[in-house]
């Protein structure tokens, strides 16, 4: 913003609850927030939009915004996060769930595996350890802990989980022409989260937003916990260019991480 429009604005627009894999339900994350100082908070979890009807009555002084996280096929990390779309459009519930479907598939071969070396984990423990929604590897890595097969939650993930360990498993993905047209199908706005997780830079990263933005891409997420000062300059500039939304996120997921 310049001129009379500059103000500041304390916000987060990409957090995540019990419904995917944060450990906070939506009304204690709402009101963590609120405490927090800030004014806008967006619930983005990971496929799914169950947290909506969960949300209860939002406190006076910020405003919640839906959101959803869409994991898009890509050789390394490509998040698609949506804003402003229709809870109830038929084709987005309709992927969302089998989205779902599918990992409950996934963390049924992965507990026969966790099984084949040892560890005696259950599904309905898994459940039960997903308080409000859909099992993550962040769920299985508390398990692994509080039944003692490793020593840390970030062990489990080293050991086991991370993408080449021995329980890592792929889930199943959108391809990003169809993520981002399904987005603006239901009315949503489509921005590129994290970008530095693409591992792309300079001209290969201009690259795949041009890509993105002839599919329909209307943003992208700048300002991010973990983007560092040189990142963040660079993707603000990379969306002045493009006339793209610049966003901003922590993707808080509670004690998880």
């Amino acid at each position: 913003m310049n001129g009379a429009s500059a103000q500041n604005i304390f916000l987060d627009l990409h957090v995540h609850s019990s419904f995917s894999d944060g450990t906070l339900d939506p009304q204690d994350l709402i009101a963590l927030a609120k405490r927090r100082g800030c004014e806008y908070i967006a619930i983005a979890d990971h496929d799914n939009v169950d947290h909506i009807s969960h949300t209860g009555t939002i406190p006076g002084g910020i405003t919640y915004l839906p959101a959803v996280e869409i994991s898009a096929e890509f050789p390394g990390t490509l998040h698609i996060l949506a804003y402003g779309f229709d809870p109830g459009h038929e084709e987005l519930g309709r992927t969302l769930r089998s989205l779902q479907e599918a990992r409950r598939q996934r963390n049924a071969v992965m507990l026969e595996k966790m099984a084949g070396l040892g560890f005696d984990i259950g599904m309905e423990e898994l459940a039960g350890a997903a308080v409000g929604g859909m099992a993550g590897r962040p769920h299985f890595a508390n398990l692994m802990l509080a039944k003692g097969y490793v020593n840390s939650y970030q062990e489990a993930f080293d050991n086991y989980l991370a993408k080449g360990r021995p329980l890592y498993m792929d889930k199943q993905r959108l391809e990003p022409e169809a993520a981002i047209r399904l987005i603006r199908a239901a009315g949503g706005i489509p921005v590129l989260a994290h970008p530095y997780q693409t591992k792309l830079e300079g001209e290969a990263l201009e690259e795949l937003v041009v890509e993105l933005i002839s599919y329909g891409l209307r943003g992208i997420e700048a300002y991010y916990s973990r983007h560092t000062r040189e990142q963040t300059a660079h993707y603000v500039r990379l969306a002045n260019d493009h006339q793209l939304l610049i966003t901003a996120g922590s993707d808080f997921h509670g004690t998880n991480k």
